[in-house]
């Protein structure tokens, strides 16, 4: 890799082939994949209904310009809306999650005439543009660490003193990650959200669900703001929406949409509702719900959880295991126990896992096809990892 340009570490570069679950390097070592790439591959790597779908509508049309469309683009928005349980609203299509936060964020700038924004300390919303710098003049950024402990977290009371320095009458709008804060998955308190899309909404601010890694199943429900009992004005898709091939959407509520159009409004990107993204995406809908992942991802989840916390009961070097469906982070105590080199250890054994050397965690974010048995065979991996460390 003399030529690749280094962004960051690389640890394997030999990588040839992927099925279902499974990722194969050049040598034919197989290697179970529970990061599902980077989060984007929940129907597993190779499915065949997105290869064959990918396969024959890039024979046929993979692009146009902006001021053309296909039918295809207005199927993938009613699959989208409806996902959303949204059937009136509108919806664009483009390439990454961090365009799609920035396109729901110019929305609310644009509607509300206010350029600042709210989200959570430690959620990462983007790689560019404004959600990408988050900076404190157009970023209000809220610590929220003591909630999760607070005896009132699932009430919230209307005068907390966490809410006090929020200026809710400056805000375009509140981002809201579903839970996956950065890799972390801390889930906030849902009456402290709910509090804060209330006093927001209340001030003239909209909500935008920041969907690109909670979204399409991966907590157990079709989307993260699910289980806070919101209805965001905005949605933001990605990731998982393309399984691995680059398409996001945004998604807003016809009460948006609406004077959105009427105000004049005008974006232009290059790959702005191509037809093979847009074909992807409908098929990935159509196979999650076919297939019923989304369901068999919270089932699942609740025993690979289960397994964990077993496993954390019978050693010192995990402090806590907390998770949603198949959204599940492992944190190890530094004195018995350090995320790179067990990260290292489960990579020789061939399984493939996230891990921060910084906040010394393990990270679980499987395909939602994940069998049983291999959710088995990485804790029995990790079991004897862990024993082996701890002496």
């Amino acid at each position: 890799m003399d030529h690749v340009l280094r962004c960051h570490d690389l640890v394997k570069s030999n990588l040839v082939r992927g099925r279902d679950c499974v990722v194969f390097d050049q040598s034919g070592k197989a290697f179970v994949d529970f990061e599902a790439g980077i989060w984007c591959a929940n129907l597993g790597h190779g499915h065949p209904r997105i290869t064959d779908t990918l396969h024959r509508q890039a024979e046929q049309l993979m692009h146009t310009g902006y001021r053309f469309t296909t039918q295809l683009t207005e199927e993938a928005a009613v699959a989208v809306l409806s996902a959303l349980r949204w059937d009136d609203g509108r919806c664009v299509f483009l390439s990454s999650g961090s365009e799609a936060v920035e396109f729901g964020v110019t929305i609310a700038r644009r509607l509300t005439d206010r350029p600042l924004m709210l989200t959570l300390a430690g959620t990462y919303l983007s790689a560019l543009g404004s959600a990408g710098s988050q900076s404190p003049e157009t970023w209000h950024r809220l610590e929220f660490d003591g909630c999760r402990s607070c005896p009132e977290g699932e009430t919230c009371r209307a005068d907390c003193e966490v809410l006090s320095d929020v200026p809710f009458s400056r805000l375009a709008g509140f981002v809201f990650d579903g839970g996956n804060l950065h890799g972390t998955a801390r889930f906030p308190p849902a009456g402290l959200i709910r509090r804060i899309a209330d006093r927001t909404r209340a001030a003239g601010g909209l909500i935008i669900a920041n969907e690109v890694t909670a979204g399409m199943g991966r907590t157990g429900r079709w989307f993260g703001f699910e289980h806070y009992g919101l209805r965001p004005e905005i949605a933001i898709l990605g990731k998982a929406l393309g399984n691995g091939y680059p398409v996001s959407a945004v998604g807003v509520q016809p009460h948006v949409a609406k004077p959105l159009e009427d105000s004049g409004f005008v974006y232009v990107q290059s790959h702005q509702s191509d037809p093979l993204g847009c074909a992807v995406a409908s098929e990935v809908i159509a196979v999650l719900r076919e297939e019923r992942l989304v369901e068999r991802s919270h089932e699942v989840g609740e025993h690979f959880l289960d397994r964990l916390r077993e496993l954390a009961r019978r050693t010192d070097a995990v402090l806590e295991v907390r998770g949603r469906g198949l959204m599940i982070v492992v944190d190890l105590d530094r004195a018995h126990a350090s995320a790179g080199s067990i990260f290292a250890d489960l990579l020789d054994r061939g399984f493939i896992v996230g891990a921060s050397e910084a906040l010394n965690h393990l990270r679980f974010y499987p395909p939602l096809t994940v069998s049983v048995e291999q959710i088995e065979s990485l804790v029995a991996a990790l079991s004897e990892t862990l024993e082996a460390t701890t002496a």
